[in-house]
């Protein structure tokens, strides 16, 4: 009883301060973030009231679950990006700009933070700040997804930004294999290199051959089934199952496969899109289910948010060095690459700016990092719980501006804004004749 009244209690509050945040022309998702604070251990939870409110993070966690299906979704979604048809026209640019901003994001961020190591050695050792720059190149792409369906954006920045949103997570796990295997062997001299290496490559293999696979069965079934409940259960299920799937690690002499949920749900995705010549009408019914999964998603996020890291002020400063370096990288990175790639000038003027997000991804990095290097380990994850504390808050309303800048999203003038108030107000005055009588 007390986890569904959690749950409902979260989803409403995330709506309820949907309508407080739309007064103020912010993003949906900043308003779920700021719900889940607010009723997250560190404020209402403090209450101790049952049902009110998370009273623990042990609470937060136990609803996990809802968090990994909520990802397997938007992964899901995103791999609809990758329809050839569109690739013809910004797949060379994507992967180009997907590659090169995270790269170029890295090798800012480590030489900020290496600076910052010669300058107060006593403050952050060098494995730290190798693995603070490779978690860097990690973006959120739930975040930037809802975005862009809440405003229906659409037009050349938007084309991009979703491939790279998707191609980070690939390009992330491989710079962060090679960065923290770097910093480990700095740490102790013991470290099996080759399984730190080997291990994050197979992963997103093995993520793209099964979610490959999964795409095709899901292709295949889909055949049999007409009506829209059964294609969208149909899908619905497929993700959930693709998203356990991606759950199972297994050992091969001294290496340990597992993985990435984001990448295998982003395959699924990519593989029906293309296959299925129905798959644009049925991804649009499941977003409309995943719809309060989301909601929640974002929710639990906000209450997962740690404020006690505050508390610490070396946090606050590496958080600090670490949020300035990655913000510039990703500005910049996104800014060469794009001209690299020859996009457009609002391409390459607002693209960097809707990369700041950070959060899942980022977060299973530096969990990786807290268990392996002990002490290190655990300032690496505050520094991180920081930053996407930051992140999370001001990254989507970063979003939505730059897409407004660019054109990719249109506001609405005032006077439609009135008119279409004045229509919902006449339309909810109006009482059907069957209750007249």
């Amino acid at each position: 009883m007390l986890t569904l009244l959690l749950v409902s209690f979260a989803l409403f509050s995330g709506l309820l301060m949907t309508r407080l945040f739309s007064k103020f022309h912010l993003p949906d998702v900043t308003a779920y973030l700021v719900a889940g604070v607010l009723i997250g251990p560190c404020v209402l939870g403090r209450l101790g009231l049952p049902g009110l409110g998370f009273t623990t993070f042990g609470q937060v966690e136990s609803l996990s679950m809802i968090s990994d299906v909520a990802l397997g979704f938007i992964a899901f979604a995103i791999g609809h990006e990758f329809r050839l048809s569109a690739l013809k026209q910004t797949g060379k640019q994507a992967t180009i700009i997907g590659i090169l901003q995270a790269l170029i994001t890295t090798a800012i961020v480590d030489l900020a933070l290496v600076s910052l190591h010669f300058l107060r050695p006593d403050l952050i050792s060098l494995p730290v700040a190798l693995t603070l720059g490779a978690i860097a190149a990690a973006t959120a792409p739930a975040a930037t997804l809802m975005v862009v369906r809440q405003y229906k954006a659409k037009g050349p920045v938007t084309d991009v930004l979703l491939p790279v949103v998707a191609l980070d997570d690939a390009v992330g796990l491989i710079v962060f294999a090679v960065s923290f295997g770097v910093a480990q062997s700095m740490q102790a001299g013991d470290v099996n290199a080759a399984a730190l290496i080997v291990e994050p490559i197979a992963e997103v293999c093995l993520s793209l051959l099964l979610g490959g696979v999964t795409g095709v069965l899901l292709t295949y079934a889909e055949r049999y089934f007409n009506s829209h409940r059964n294609r969208n259960a149909l899908i619905v299920g497929s993700v959930i199952l693709t998203v356990a799937l991606s759950q199972l690690k297994f050992d091969v002499g001294p290496f340990t496969f597992g993985f990435s949920s984001l990448l295998v749900c982003m395959m699924l995705g990519t593989v029906f899109c293309n296959l299925c010549p129905l798959s644009e009408d049925l991804m649009l019914q499941a977003d409309r289910w995943s719809g309060p999964v989301l909601t929640l998603f974002f929710v639990l996020s906000g209450s997962a948010l740690q404020f006690d890291v505050f508390a610490d002020p070396s946090v606050v400063l590496i958080g600090v060095v670490y949020i300035i370096s990655r913000s510039v990288g990703k500005y910049l990175g996104a800014r060469w690459s794009s001209t690299l790639a020859h996009n457009p000038e609002t391409v390459r003027k607002y693209l960097g700016i809707t990369l700041l997000p950070q959060a899942g991804v980022a977060l299973g990095m530096c969990t990786t990092a807290a268990r392996v290097l002990g002490a290190e380990g655990s300032l690496i994850r505050n520094i991180i719980l920081f930053s996407v504390l930051v992140y999370e808050l001001i990254g989507p309303s970063l979003t939505k501006m730059a897409l407004t800048k660019a054109g990719d999203i249109q506001e609405k003038s005032e006077e439609a804004k009135q008119r279409r108030s004045r229509r919902l107000k006449e339309v909810h005055k109006q009482v059907p004749p069957s209750f007249d009588r």
